[in-house]
């Protein structure tokens, strides 16, 4: 890894770190939080490798004790609550969501953006973070889903698309992720 690329990997972590420091909106076992968005972002201006990389920053620096969520929390209490399943699904969503935006470099936009971090950022997160939820709290399928999942559809949706267009501009005006490289006999 290269220094830049360690920069930018520090730099994200930090900005999940930042996106924590606004207020939580608790509407059940799991909060409503801004950090999510961090999680889409690295995704889609760092791609799968240093996006996977620095929300795992994130994680480790959580799990070592710094209070980073936006519960205020911070070490390994976290990561046995019931919302262990969306924070080990982080790095996991920030790796689909750079790998989408990776494979479509060239034709990249907003739209294009905001599936890839639907895919990445919201099933992802909601196919670990709800199984575990369950697990965890004892509540039957249909309570966890309501609490787990789908009070989350609106604002989720909300935060696929600003990714997406701060991803797209970051793209445009100062590309992180480099352009895919042809190999000879590839169109």
């Amino acid at each position: 890894m290269k220094t830049r690329d360690l920069a930018y990997v520090a730099l994200f972590a930090a900005i999940i770190a930042v996106l924590g420091t606004l207020p939580a909106i608790n509407v059940g076992p799991v909060p409503i939080t801004a950090q999510t968005l961090g999680v889409m972002l690295a995704g889609s201006v760092l791609g799968a490798r240093r996006g996977f990389l620095a929300v795992l920053l994130f994680l480790v620096l959580v799990a070592v004790g710094l209070p980073l969520l936006a519960s205020g929390a911070g070490g390994l209490a976290p990561f046995a609550g019931a919302s262990a399943g969306y924070l080990y699904s982080w790095p996991l969503a920030a790796f689909v969501v750079g790998w989408l935006t990776e494979r479509s470099w060239d034709r990249y936009d907003v739209l294009r953006g905001t599936l890839f971090n639907v895919v990445g950022g919201i099933v992802v997160i909601y196919a670990i973070g709800v199984p575990v939820l369950k697990a965890v709290t004892g509540l039957a399928w249909g309570p966890a889903f309501w609490t787990g999942a789908a009070v989350f559809v609106p604002g989720d949706l909300f935060k696929a698309v600003v990714a997406a267009a701060i991803a797209d501009v970051v793209r445009r005006s100062y590309p992180v992720i480099d352009r895919p490289r042809r190999t000879a006999g590839s169109r």
